[in-house]
């Protein structure tokens, strides 16, 4: 599986020169029933095409767009690749696909932009966690969510302390120096500045996770979402000590990770971050309602929707499974909301999601019955 991460729905969500074609399916694990999926797969293909031609673009064009998605579905390799659910994008320009921790509707929608929402429960704030599973043989990095969990390969970082040794010979090249050896018939290296036996093996260490933490950096220094470590117990304060990623949880998962599947670090995971999830929906509530009937709240689509285009909107909690359609003019600041959806409509919802994720703000889903005064969003607006 592969993480959909902001800046993907950043790439999707400012692509304006359609059509898009934005394809979704719910995928399994087995042989049996992944063939199965394959067949719909080329059923929704064929409808993206029917929908391309229908809305004007000649056939050639259309087969164009969607070449690369018909080599997907002939590819066995492919759909031997876990996950519960897919989510396929494909433009003239621009051509993604995911296999993701998230069972998807079955959907095709072909229009000028690329319909993202089904992805949102991915980034929202109230369910996406890390895990560094860290051992001396082997790292991995988990993204997960209270959907389940995938992992993903940060680059510059190493997979194990051999390979981290190995890409430290420059600096240890500094630590040594050749003299002859009498009777040895030759020259030898004497190591010099780390000790032996014991604090030798912790310098190693050291240096090993300095590597890891330094790969971390790299992928999570603009993410604001904790992170998980996974490891034996002697282990643990070692990496705390040169960790720099801000949101490292205190607590950990203590034991060999290496014997430890992705659903299993999933569970134990969940269980130290769905508590701080839900202190930190508790606390976007009572913020809403704190500034409730002052300037700095609103739970009205007229000024929530603009306010989540110019980025000042800092929470948003959004009802979960509802929409309310229309269309924002920006230009001219107008706000058109429409009972039933109409050419060129969006979820009015869906876009405030979005802009204020794209913008640095916080998104929560919440239980319709759980929204303030029946109405299906609520945002805290930025100082």
């Amino acid at each position: 599986m592969n993480t959909f991460t902001l800046d993907d729905l950043k790439t999707l969500a400012l692509k304006r020169a359609g059509p898009c074609v934005s394809i979704f399916l719910p995928t399994h694990r087995s042989a049996v029933e992944t063939h199965g999926d394959r067949v719909r797969f080329k059923q929704l293909l064929r409808a993206a095409e029917e929908q391309l031609v229908a809305g004007g673009m000649r056939s050639p064009a259309a087969k164009s767009i969607l070449e690369p998605v018909h080599r997907l579905a002939e590819d066995p390799a492919f759909w031997r690749q876990p996950g519960d659910g897919m989510a396929v994008f494909a433009a003239d320009d621009l051509f993604r696909v995911f296999h993701l921790p998230l069972a998807l509707e079955e959907s095709v929608a072909v229009a000028p932009r690329f319909h993202v929402k089904p992805l949102l429960p991915l980034l929202r704030d109230d369910g996406r966690f890390y895990v560094l599973a860290l051992s001396q043989n082997a790292v991995r990095l988990l993204v997960g969510s209270h959907f389940g969990i995938n992992e993903v390969t940060p680059e510059h970082m190493p997979q194990g302390l051999a390979e981290a040794l190995q890409s430290d010979e420059v600096e240890k090249s500094h630590q040594f120096h050749t003299i002859s050896s009498p009777g040895a018939g030759g020259p030898f290296a004497m190591f010099h500045g780390h000790g032996e036996g014991h604090d030798d093996s912790k310098d190693r260490i050291t240096r090993y996770f300095q590597q890891v933490n330094h790969g971390i950096h790299r992928m999570l220094h603009i993410e604001n979402v904790p992170l998980v470590l996974a490891g034996v117990q002697y282990l643990q304060p070692m990496y705390r000590d040169v960790n720099t990623y801000t949101h490292l949880l205190p607590e950990g998962i203590t034991g060999n990770p290496d014997d430890r599947t992705a659903a299993e670090l999933h569970a134990a995971a969940w269980a130290l971050v769905e508590p701080r999830f839900a202190r930190a929906r508790n606390d976007a509530v009572d913020a809403y309602h704190r500034w409730s009937g002052t300037a700095r709240a609103s739970n009205h689509l007229e000024a929530v929707v603009p306010a989540a285009y110019q980025g000042r909107v800092e929470t948003l909690l959004v009802a979960a499974g509802v929409q309310r359609w229309g269309q924002y003019d920006p230009d001219a600041d107008r706000l058109d909301v429409h009972a039933v959806p109409g050419p060129g409509d969006d979820d009015l919802l869906d876009f405030a999601a979005i802009k204020t994720l794209l913008t640095g703000g916080r998104v929560y889903s919440m239980p319709t019955d759980a929204m303030a005064e029946d109405s299906p969003l609520a945002a805290v607006f930025r100082y």
